[in-house]
């Protein structure tokens, strides 16, 4: 097989020198810039936005790499889907960098690099063109849309599927690329190189399909790779030698992908069934099917607006429930149109179907045919779709720079003025993924009835103290979408803090009428109970809580707090021990198992905790006097 495309400027000097140097110094380059453009990212906080889910407030995550928890990762449903490699990262993060943001963000932020250079190395490798192959490393790399995909935590699933699937594309093209010739007599030293190929064509073959296996136990979203491969087949590895792909030719490039078809359509089902179970998918008579066929079309043509012209940028975007009429209208006209044009000009410009159908197709899972969440469309969906249309617009500017047309330093300058707009947008958008603040209120500034950014917003203000702009935020959800569980939850913790249970246990109450299975809801109603002595009331709340979400440390001890104020010690020592368990640096239960122990006349291992406490919390008074009450000295 030929290669298809010659270096596109092979410069001065050797040959031999520029083919070891010129690569070496673009990837070199293509880090630099990146980490430099995105290096804020590190000092950005956490944002309460499934973060808490993924890393803050997920005792799995922040008690690290354990065989338990790895065993969790791989059978658990939690957050909707079923991604153990984002949890065994996060865990790694946790158990590298603790419990800050700074760790996380930076290991995004390197994930992201590692893809920039993949990306340069896939299509290097695919069509040996080094300054095109350059160009969409460096748009993918600097581009604003994809700033959410790097900034937002729980994103990791994003950056690291999409090493995976860079990889596994890579191995496919060496796949391809070592397979023997079929045409044509072999000499001695053809037969030699061609056995050698035989054992690289399966090695590359085996690790093509484990690098996707990954990807998908990394984000689902990746179940489209095995059509992209289809893709690449057509242009550049063109091993279909017409557009009218006769059966005979096309056959074995299909019998080739079943493994990787099955794979899809084995993570289809699974993600399917885990988020139906975790109620991600939103029931399909909320939103009709021409409601999601609309939003479909309306979707694709505000990518592509946004991929032009990428501002405004927010997160997230609420769906509207219905799109005006002359809208729906030019979307299907705009993505009709553009898909029809790649297919007649599909000889003349393979890149061009490429390119767009890899836009149109990786696109597919999270254009809302089955819509997830309550988003329209969202920034982190285009991380891998963008890179379609970079192949189309690069590699139709390189056409344009052929000998005769547009002068090489125009080009250049053009390129460069295309990447710096690209960076200097990047960094303006960083600057909204600060904190909750700056994210949502800047999400705001530019949508409309964002009722979760409302949400979102109070939520930050009631942790930092300002119950009352809280409150206001709530109030301003709640007239977008009344009803909110979440809202009504976020309302009844403000009561709780102003020290008006009524309020707090009448709101929780609301809030479980209306999503009934949800574990945190019950706990804060458990405790308002408490504080109310409603015991029995509480200790039901707990225990509902519990079955939803066994490894809640804070239920656990809150639900021991009830049993050791109805001196059932025991169980309160249980609930304690899981408690302390899950969370084993917090000093407060251990002090709290302490006590307990000590009423059911087990000073020793009281004495026990209360140390363990007091080397968490050195020099706590309280803490040293009750190791005093036991008779056990205590220096200062």
């Amino acid at each position: 097989m030929n290669p298809p495309e010659q270096p596109d400027h092979p410069g001065p000097g050797s040959r031999s020198s520029r083919a070891l140097a010129c690569p070496v110094s673009l990837c070199l380059l293509l880090v630099a810039v990146t980490l430099a453009v995105y290096w804020p990212v590190v000092r950005c906080d956490f944002v309460n936005y499934d973060d808490p889910v993924y890393f803050t407030s997920n005792t799995r995550v922040l008690a690290g790499l354990t065989p338990v928890n790895v065993a969790w990762a791989f059978t658990t449903g939690h957050a909707s889907n079923w991604h153990p490699l984002t949890w065994l990262s996060l865990m790694l993060d946790a158990q590298l960098f603790g419990r800050g943001p700074a760790g996380p963000h930076l290991m995004n932020l390197l994930f992201h690099t590692a893809n920039t250079v993949l990306l340069f190395l896939l299509l290097r490798c695919l069509t040996a063109a080094i300054w095109r192959s350059a160009m969409v490393a460096a748009l993918f790399a600097l581009h604003p849309l994809h700033v959410e995909s790097v900034a937002w935590i729980t994103e990791r699933k994003d950056v690291l599927s999409s090493f995976f699937g860079l990889l596994a594309l890579i191995a496919y093209a060496r796949y391809v690329q070592s397979q023997p010739k079929a045409e044509g007599r072999e000499s001695r030293s053809d037969t030699a190189v061609r056995a050698f190929d035989s054992r690289r064509w399966t090695l590359d073959y085996t690790l093509a399909l484990f690098f996707f296996a990954c990807g998908l136990m990394s984000k689902p979203m990746l179940v489209t790779l095995p059509f992209l491969m289809l893709l690449l087949d057509w242009w550049p590895l063109e091993r279909m030698s017409k557009f009218e792909v006769r059966k005979s030719r096309a056959r074995p490039l299909v019998v080739e992908k079943i493994p990787f078809f099955t794979l899809s359509a084995i993570s289809c089902v699974v993600t399917f069934f885990v988020q139906q179970k975790g109620g991600a998918i939103t029931a399909l008579t909320r939103l009709s099917l021409s409601q999601r066929l609309e939003n479909t079309f309306v979707s694709y043509a505000r990518y592509l607006d946004m991929a032009f012209w990428p501002n405004p940028l927010a997160n997230p975007y609420p769906h509207p429930g219905n799109w005006g009429l002359s809208l729906v209208f030019f979307s299907v006209l705009l993505v009709a149109g553009l898909s029809v044009t790649a297919v007649l000009l599909a000889r003349k410009f393979p890149f061009g179907f490429t390119g767009w159908f890899w836009f149109v197709g990786t696109l597919v899972p999270v254009i809302g045919l089955v819509q997830v969440g309550i988003q329209s469309l969202a920034d982190r969906y285009t991380y891998l779709p963008l890179i379609g249309l970079f192949l189309v617009l690069v590699w139709s500017a390189g056409e344009a720079c052929r000998p005769g047309r547009l002068p090489v330093p125009v080009a250049v300058f053009l390129a460069a003025i295309v990447i710096a707009a690209c960076a200097g947008r990047t960094r303006d958008q960083l600057n909204y993924w600060q904190n909750d603040e700056t994210l949502f209120r800047h999400a705001l500034d530019v949508t409309k009835n964002n009722y979760l950014a409302y949400n979102n917003l109070g939520t930050w203000l009631s942790k930092n103290g300002r119950l009352d702009d809280a409150m206001d935020c709530f109030h301003q959800s709640l007239q977008i979408n009344p009803d909110n569980p979440d809202v009504l939850y976020n309302m009844g913790n403000v009561f709780a803090r102003r020290g008006n249970w009524d309020e707090a246990i009448s709101n929780y109450r609301h809030a479980l009428q209306i999503a009934p299975d949800q574990a945190d809801i019950l706990n804060n109603l458990g405790m308002a109970l408490t504080t109310r002595k409603q015991f029995a009331d509480a200790a039901a709340c707990f225990t509902a809580a519990l079955k939803l979400d066994p490894d809640s440390a804070e239920t656990h001890n809150n639900f021991a707090a009830v049993l050791f104020i109805e001196h059932q010690f025991d169980e309160a020592a249980q609930h304690y021990r899981e408690a302390l368990r899950l969370t084993p640096d917090d000093p407060r239960i251990s002090v709290n198992l302490g006590d307990t122990l000590v009423r059911l006349g087990k000073p020793a291992e009281a004495i026990s905790c209360y140390q363990g406490a007091l080397r968490l919390k050195p020099g706590d008074p309280q803490i040293q006097a009750k190791l005093q009450a036991l008779g056990v000295p205590v220096s200062n």
